[in-house]
């Protein structure tokens, strides 16, 4: 099977909800996923859920776990760097049929690494290999990059009336 680049991108919400979709349609096929989680520690429960698909779906966190308003921490830097690593060896490793950098758009766009980084591991992907890339902000490079490029648009969201996150449905 030829393996694709997918990137889920823009302000509406749902990038994060297709891609652990399609790490799941993916298991259900027998295929073999790893998802990497930049910006993201702790327990959420998409985490949980996927537990229950550990044969297949393996899910790391590259994450301090807190928002970064301006100037990532070195110690941010260096938990993206060595995330990507990490994903890169687990690519050419060849253990996994598809492999989610989920939100390596926003972690390229407040520097917890070079976009030259993302667009190299886009280029030495293995043709069997299917990656998807999720977060807003994607660069107009990935996106050229990529064989399929959705935009999540956001018409209207609840937040805006003061709901904040809620356990099982966005968090």
């Amino acid at each position: 099977m030829k393996g694709y680049i997918q990137v889920y991108t823009g302000n509406g919400k749902g990038k994060t909800t297709a891609a652990i979709g399609l790490s799941v349609r993916a298991a259900g096929a027998g295929l073999k996923v790893f998802i990497g989680q930049f910006i993201k520690m702790g327990d959420y429960s998409e985490i949980k859920a996927l537990e229950r698909f550990s044969d297949l779906i393996t899910v790391k966190q590259f994450g301090k776990g807190r928002f970064i308003k301006n100037k990532p921490s070195p110690e941010d830097i260096q938990s993206a760097s060595d995330g990507l690593k990490e994903i890169e060896k687990r690519i050419k490793d060849g253990e996994f049929d598809v492999v989610i950098l989920e939100e390596g758009n926003v972690a390229v766009s407040l520097g917890l690494f070079p976009e030259k980084d993302l667009l190299d591991l886009m280029d030495t992907k293995p043709p069997q290999v299917e990656l998807v890339i999720t977060g807003r902000g994607a660069l107009p490079s990935v996106i050229e990059k990529a064989d399929l490029v959705t935009e999540m648009l956001e018409i209207k969201h609840y937040y805006n009336k003061g709901v904040v996150a809620r356990v099982g449905i966005e968090k």
